[in-house]
């Protein structure tokens, strides 16, 4: 039996990972704790196998724009929630890093495929924290304590929030859609979810880049969308040149409709946990 700790309870991630793990009653034993007071720290975390980082500011967050709360939150909490696990004896830490390490997307019009030889270049508060706390969890990893890393690319799924949701009613309410070629990485909360029971299980250490195991295309996923709920969506083209335009007032553009992914090489793993592929993904997100 498999012992889990999930750090942010009622994270949409912890969430998923919760619900998937639920499957195998008989391996996986899951409980969560919020972080968001200090009454965590006089729990005992020796308790489990394995403690499941998902606490933390999100990117998109109104709560707070500032370096500090960032810091605060995504690096200090990060690592003081590690050392507790740590001095309990836990004996492994997986920490929900980000693909925002490498930076944002793209401008519309060019290529960014991440390969493991691509240099860290935050450039937000929120990349920057991530970077932090990775760098002050290398400190903690050793044989004993093993610290595992996802820098995961964008995750979606039934009730998620972000932009699948925003691309999900735009697809369903609008009768057409700017044709753009892009190349994104993303994943599927369940593929997700599968990789992170096989990161238990294996009871692995290092930095990972999970992925579905195809691109997507901004375009094309919303036409996936509409097709899933019986319409048909016009996609228009001619429509680079303004959107560039427009991506010069929001960052907003480039972040939907840029390219940022990760070369496929980085994602493989010995054990197949893309379970779904992206037309499946979006039928079962949108039913």
């Amino acid at each position: 039996m498999k012992r889990v700790l999930i750090t942010g309870a009622n994270s949409y991630t912890g969430n998923a990972i919760t619900e998937y793990l639920s499957s195998w009653p008989d391996k996986y034993q899951v409980s969560s704790i919020s972080l968001r007071n200090d009454s965590w720290k006089s729990e005992n975390f020796g308790a489990f196998d394995t403690v499941i980082h998902t606490a933390g500011l999100a990117h998109d967050s109104t709560k707070s724009s500032d370096k500090d709360s960032y810091y605060r939150v995504n690096s200090q909490l990060t690592f003081d929630a590690a050392k507790k696990a740590m001095n309990d004896g836990v004996r492994q830490f997986i920490f929900m890093s980000s693909s925002i390490v490498y930076g944002a997307s793209a401008a519309i019009g060019h290529e960014k495929i991440i390969t493991r030889s691509t240099p860290l270049n935050p450039e937000s508060y929120y990349g920057e924290s991530k970077v932090k706390a990775e760098e002050m969890l290398a400190g903690l990893d050793g044989d004993k304590f093993r610290v595992c890393v996802l820098r995961c690319p964008m995750i979606y799924g039934r009730k998620c929030k972000g932009n699948y949701t925003v691309l999900s009613k735009i697809a369903r309410r609008l009768p057409f859609f700017p044709k753009i070629n892009n190349t994104r990485s993303m994943l599927y909360v369940k593929n997700f979810a599968e990789f992170v029971r096989l990161m238990i299980e294996n009871n692995e250490q290092g930095i990972f880049w999970p992925q579905n195991g195809e691109y997507t295309n901004t375009s094309e996923m919303v036409r996936m969308i509409a097709e899933s709920h019986g319409k048909n969506i016009a996609m228009l083209p001619g429509c680079e040149i303004p959107l560039r335009v427009l991506a010069k007032f929001s960052g907003l553009v480039n972040k939907a409709f840029g390219s940022l992914a990760y070369d496929m090489s980085l994602s493989q793993y010995r054990e197949d946990y893309r379970l779904y592929d992206l037309r499946t993904s979006i039928e079962e997100s949108e039913s």
